[in-house]
């Protein structure tokens, strides 16, 4: 091997080792100098905890469009569901609330039943805002109920205008077939059958799970949702959508600070919706139905 040959190739081993040398640095100030900095460090570490127990409605109104039969339906002052409605109040009580909102207008006059209720009134009413918002806001010496409900813009533009808004949402087509309606039917089926034979608690760590929310919001892209022009989507938009924002506009105005615990007991269907909302704001830290 002649002398300029050995020359040649420690210069190029030479130039292999610079540019690995340089190649190392560059590393280095990346890693150091331009590190990602996740967007939630930019955010207040505490947050206002918020707990969705999203219920079916204990009364059976039905207001809802899916309506559960009599031979499904279940009474909760009578055993085995009246033991059962105890124990998950002591389970909800887990969490701690310093504050407790419910499904009702104002006008509902929460806080004033509450000081009736604490005197000896409406224990026998069924509905849920009695049997577990008011009766843990006692149990638990809370001495006001906040009414957080709203209508939707869709009803004040009914009122204020029609016919306008016949033209947005009037050719909303409600008996719009859809093969995957019989998918919601077989899961309502199975789901109004299973609260009669389930304990509520085990069934309300089902009915809130990440799972089932996720799926029972899915349910309002379906059927009249895919309605021509955009009409079933406008539709949703300014009456669900638009209600369940203004719900949880109307929990930010009850919000003090982080210290806060807020007990949020709502029909499901709003339930779904609300988790996204409070997953989503940088106020707020959702807490999950089974983790307590």
């Amino acid at each position: 091997m002649n002398k300029l040959y050995i020359a040649l190739i420690s210069l190029a081993l030479l130039g292999c080792e610079k540019k690995q040398e340089k190649t190392e640095a560059i590393t280095v100030v990346n890693s150091e100098e331009n590190q990602l900095q996740p967007p939630g460090s930019f955010f207040p570490e505490q947050k206002t905890k918020v707990l969705v127990v999203g219920t079916f409605h204990f009364n059976y109104p039905g207001l809802d469009d899916h309506k559960v039969t009599p031979e499904d339906q279940i009474d909760v002052l009578k055993e085995p569901k009246k033991s059962e409605v105890t124990q998950l109040v002591n389970y909800i009580k887990e969490f701690k609330p310093t504050k407790i909102a419910i499904e009702a207008n104002p006008g509902w006059k929460a806080t004033e039943k509450l000081r009736k209720y604490n005197e000896g009134e409406f224990r026998d009413k069924r509905d849920e805002r009695y049997q577990l918002a008011m009766r843990l806001a006692s149990e638990i010496q809370l001495d006001t109920l906040y009414e957080v409900n709203s209508y939707s813009l869709s009803r004040q533009l009914y009122k204020s205008d029609s016919t306008y808004l016949k033209t947005i949402t009037g050719g909303v087509n409600w008996e719009l077939e859809d093969p995957y309606w019989d998918h919601v039917d077989a899961w309502f089926e199975y789901d109004d059958k299973l609260v009669s034979k389930t304990n509520l608690t085990e069934y309300f760590n089902y009915m809130n799970s990440r799972e089932s929310h996720q799926y029972g919001y899915g349910l309002y892209l379906l059927g009249s949702f895919k309605t021509e022009n955009n009409q079933g989507a406008d539709h949703l938009s300014i009456w669900w959508y638009n209600r369940n924002l203004r719900i949880f506009r109307n929990i930010q105005g009850i919000t003090e600070g982080p210290e806060d615990r807020i007990l949020v007991v709502m029909g499901n269907g709003h339930a779904a919706i609300l988790r996204q909302l409070f997953e989503a704001s940088p106020e707020y830290e959702f807490v999950e139905f089974n983790s307590l």
